[in-house]
């Protein structure tokens, strides 16, 4: 049984591109040392969370292992007081700022020493020593191959390793083996996938970098291509050497510049030629940055087309996932393509996406015109344009290269789980955007609930409502004593009864003369003035005014005197 035919454990399903978030929410002193507990989120949904227990120590051995990087990170330094000092408090910040810092800095957040901090259970595995016992017990079935040397921490790509080996019938020529576990965009079926693969090695295309042999596992696969001496496109923007450590290489280079314009009229066109051919043959990559291009003389080559079968995770995911309207395949290679036009000519990749402002460089004002039609915010939230069309600007129209062969061939049952395939993906890019939106809606209402022209605003509507509610008050007090007032006068200051009349006097003057009317009864006064101060005190009542009562001091004297 070969390497390849041995039954492994199940593919990664976890995806090492999603940002990871660190809060301190506390900290607590446990023999003679400080710990600080740190609540960590990975991506937007709050119940993929979960909390670490680091000391300063821990800090400490993560900032030492970043220091390759060249960046100074400004960790505070260590204070021996109690947790109540102000000192304290200073340094605890100081921590969190650190944190903020490393975790959204694109190229550090996603190395394993940042992910081992916060993730330690997703992240013991030691992946160099894997690689190597999945590769020499794969030699051990293919002797022509050999390894001559590791090539650590090439890529920025936790799950994948590289190796530099040679073939043993040609011991001068070079070649890159890397080994990668299988991803969780994975969406082809084991048969699909060895059919794919197998295909993607019998190809021959001017802008694709050969791929050489192949051979793809239950969880893994394990790829050979020829080694390239003068390195990617990213090394020669950032003027580096291409075996170098890459936090080394990228995070912060000192010598980096932009591509003259002719070379980035020209690498642009070879590499959308490649993208064009990967897309006529229904092949989708998703892959596209500075690190995937290869120079090989005055050619460019894309590299790791096989990443979008084999389902890991794309770099530039976090970017494309914040914008709704980048929801196809081909929508994430043009804006990728847009990412790394950018790269070209500036020498570094944008701050974020959309680009506003776009500065002043030798080439800029002639590819100012194709990056707003790909990085400004209309593009972003409008349609992007196909490969096709910017083929067809005068950018890259101009551009005069050798006729491309006839296109590759690919079976019908292969082209159809291809599509299946990229439809799923889409699908499942769609859901992670949708779940994005609604996360920067709740988030963006949040903030401006807590602003302060909000709270402000707040409190004056409480202030007018409390003055409403008094005067409500106020008018219910007069309204019950006016009906007070008229139900008092209805049954107690009613007249007193009047006695019974005499019967009407007959009349003796004759038959037309009518009698004087009945004297009217006499008033009955009430004894004491009682009618009197009864009329005061409802006067007193309709007219009464809470505001209008004065404060009163109070002398307390029931204290007896000694």
């Amino acid at each position: 049984m070969t390497y390849m035919e041995k039954p492994l454990s199940g593919r990664v399903l976890l995806d090492d591109t999603v940002p990871l978030t660190a809060v301190i929410e506390a900290s607590q002193n446990a023999q003679s040392h400080t710990e600080y507990i740190i609540r960590v989120q990975r991506g937007v949904s709050a119940e993929n969370s979960w909390q670490v227990i680091r000391r300063y120590s821990d800090f400490d051995l993560l900032n030492n292992s970043l220091m390759v990087c060249g960046i100074s990170l400004l960790l505070p330094p260590k204070k021996l007081i109690g947790n109540m000092d102000r000192d304290f408090i200073a340094e605890q910040r100081g921590l969190q700022a650190y944190l903020d810092s490393v975790t959204q800095h694109p190229l550090l957040s996603s190395s394993l020493p940042v992910k081992k901090f916060l993730d330690p259970n997703s992240y013991s595995a030691n992946y160099t020593e894997i690689a190597l016992q999945q590769v020499s017990m794969f030699f051990r079935s293919d002797l022509k191959w050999e390894v001559l040397e590791p090539l650590r921490d090439l890529g920025w790509r936790i799950r994948k390793k590289y190796f530099l080996v040679k073939n043993k019938e040609q011991p001068k020529e070079r070649y890159l083996l890397s080994w990668v576990d299988l991803g969780p965009h994975m969406f082809l079926s084991d048969k699909d996938l060895q059919s794919a693969m197998k295909w993607l090695t019998s190809i021959t295309v001017p802008y694709l970098c050969p791929l050489l042999f192949s051979s793809v596992s239950e969880s893994s696969a394990m790829l050979i291509r020829p080694f390239s001496e003068t390195g990617s496109l990213r090394d020669h923007i950032c003027k580096v050497k291409p075996k170098e450590c890459y936090l080394k290489k990228y995070c912060n280079p000192k010598k980096r510049e932009g591509l003259p314009l002719q070379d980035i009229k020209k690498y642009g066109r070879q590499i959308l030629e490649g993208l064009k051919v990967l897309h006529e043959a229904g092949l989708f990559y998703g892959h596209l940055h500075a690190s995937n291009v290869i120079v090989d003389g005055d050619v460019c080559r894309l590299v790791d087309v096989e990443n979008g079968l084999l389902g890991v995770p794309s770099f530039l995911r976090p970017a494309f996932t914040q914008h709704r309207k980048i929801n196809t395949m081909e929508s994430v290679d043009v804006f990728s393509f847009g990412v790394l036009l950018y790269e070209m000519t500036y020498g570094r990749p944008a701050d974020s996406v959309p680009v506003n402002h776009y500065p002043a460089a030798p080439s800029a004002a002639v590819a100012v015109s194709v990056l707003q039609s790909i990085l400004s915010a209309e593009a972003c939230k409008g349609t992007m344009p196909t490969v096709a069309e910017l083929l067809q600007t005068p950018f890259f129209r101009d551009v005069h290269l050798q006729p491309s062969e006839k296109p590759i061939k690919i079976s019908n049952r292969l082209k159809e789980a291809l599509k299946a395939a990229r439809q799923s993906n889409e699908r499942r890019l769609q859901e992670e955007q949708k779940a994005f939106t609604k996360h920067r809606r709740l988030t963006r209402a949040q903030s401006h609930h807590c602003s302060d022209e909000e709270r402000k605003r707040r409190k004056i509507l409480a202030r007018k409502k409390s003055r409403r509610s008094a005067c409500d008050t106020e008018e219910d007090v007069s309204i019950r004593n006016n009906k007070l007032f008229h139900l008092l006068s209805g049954s107690g200051a009613s007249s007193p009864p009047t006695c019974p009349s005499s019967p009407t006097p007959s009349s003796t003057t004759g038959e037309g003369a009518q009698s004087d009317p009945p004297p009217a009864p006499p008033l009955v006064s009430s004894p004491d003035g009682v009618a009197g101060s009864r009329s005061a005190l409802l006067s007193s009542i309709q007219t009464f005014r809470k505001g209008k009562l004065k404060k009163t001091e109070t002398t307390d004297r029931s204290n007896p005197v000694i």
